[in-house]
């Protein structure tokens, strides 16, 4: 076609999704081209928690862990009001910044022969029987037959998600804070999760001993507190004696904290019929897991190592691998939607956390019933 160059794999979006599809292709040799619309990566609003399953898929890309610094987690604390339920995890997790893991994927993906530019803005993507073409600038436009798309919970023009039954009337918040020393100390090996009035936050340790805090609220809540991050966190540790002894005399690194707003959580993509074959969704293009489970990252790379192993092995089409994608991760997102809308309410939380406190052992479960399923992973993992 005039005035388009033709690709033979492109992937849009450089987070774990598209960086784990383009690390798959590239070590095997095939030409995957690698869209990413920021010149720098940035700090992304997310828990940033490995569980066991995304540590392999880290493990399998060739991903160190350990001399990025990511922090170890063994612990689970959960927090409602003045009460306090505390376990074991079923695993050893890990924290780290999105910040740090994307970039070493990225230079991963480039090491292993895939071509990643950044500062190229996807401003549209059309489909039909003649293939299917981008529009990149500066990058100019492309012709393709295969396009993994893992631009996270952005859409983009001519492939937008089908509207679904999601939650999407969730507001997404994180910051980064220096502890004191004592109250770093106290949160190390832990990650620890704080019910409040129509929602929850997460704070646990990531690389420099760094802690990270990400919440979730509703519009409405959010609404009540001023609309401002001061008073929704004033508002959280009026309630949380525990989240306001860690954040005493903490540092923000951020000027004002990220945020991401209606998160539509629950989501798993179906494909249709008159989607292009060639189109591959990717990471929260394909499902969005409440974040109340720590899947998220797992779900993310388990997209793009599948999405690419299919692709290499059987030459799948794009409505092969929504299929399997959705038997993978149906019952433990709709588990996880379950316990978000448990979480984020008064009575829900209350039994929630009744429950945990009375049976320690049920948390290490919910932990285990909402992860990846080791033959998912097999298939994933597998080399073409």
């Amino acid at each position: 076609m005039s005035g388009y160059r033709t690709e033979e794999c492109v992937i849009v979006g450089g987070g774990l999704a598209g960086a784990s599809a383009a690390c798959v292709l590239g070590r095997e040799g095939r030409s995957a081209l690698l869209l990413e619309r920021d010149l720098q990566l940035r700090h992304k609003t997310c828990g940033e928690f490995l569980s066991v399953e995304a540590q392999a898929y880290l493990a399998h890309l060739g991903i160190d862990l350990e001399g990025l610094g990511a922090s170890q987690i063994s612990r689970l604390r959960l927090y409602h009001r003045e009460g306090q339920a505390d376990a074991e995890l079923p695993f050893l997790a890990r924290g780290l910044s999105r910040k740090v893991l994307d970039e070493a994927l990225l230079q991963k993906a480039v090491a292993y022969g895939a071509r990643v530019v950044r500062g190229a803005t996807v401003r549209s993507i059309a489909a039909d029987e003649a293939g299917i073409r981008i529009d990149a600038e500066p990058f100019g436009k492309i012709q393709t037959e295969t396009l993994f798309l893992a631009s996270g919970k952005h859409d983009v023009r001519g492939v937008k998600r089908p509207a679904s039954e999601s939650i999407n009337d969730l507001v997404g918040f994180k910051m980064h804070y220096r502890l004191s020393e004592h109250q770093r100390a106290a949160l190390d090996g832990a990650i620890e999760v704080v019910l409040f009035d129509e929602g929850y936050a997460g704070l646990q340790l990531i690389e420099g001993g760094i802690a990270n805090l990400c919440l979730v609220v509703s519009r409405n809540r959010f609404e009540h507190v001023g609309k401002s991050w001061t008073g929704l966190t004033e508002h959280i540790v009026r309630g949380s004696p525990l989240l306001a002894g860690r954040l005493r005399d903490a540092l923000a690194l951020f000027d004002k904290p990220l945020s991401i707003f209606q998160i539509p959580y629950g989501f798993v993509h179906q494909p249709e019929a008159i989607e292009a074959q060639g189109l591959f969704r990717l990471g929260d293009q394909m499902g969005v897991i409440p974040s109340f489970t720590g899947e998220g990252m797992s779900i993310a790379l388990h997209s793009g190592c599948l999405a690419a192993s299919m692709f290499l092995r059987h030459s799948c089409t794009g409505g092969d691998f929504h299929r399997k994608m959705a038997s993978d991760i149906r019952r433990q997102v709709r588990l996880a939607f379950l316990l978000n809308k448990a979480a984020r309410y008064g009575p829900g939380q209350s039994a929630l956390f009744q429950i945990c406190r009375t049976w320690p052992s049920l948390m290490r479960q919910v932990a285990a019933f909402t992860r990846l399923r080791e033959g998912s992973m097999q298939s994933a993992l597998a080399l073409p």
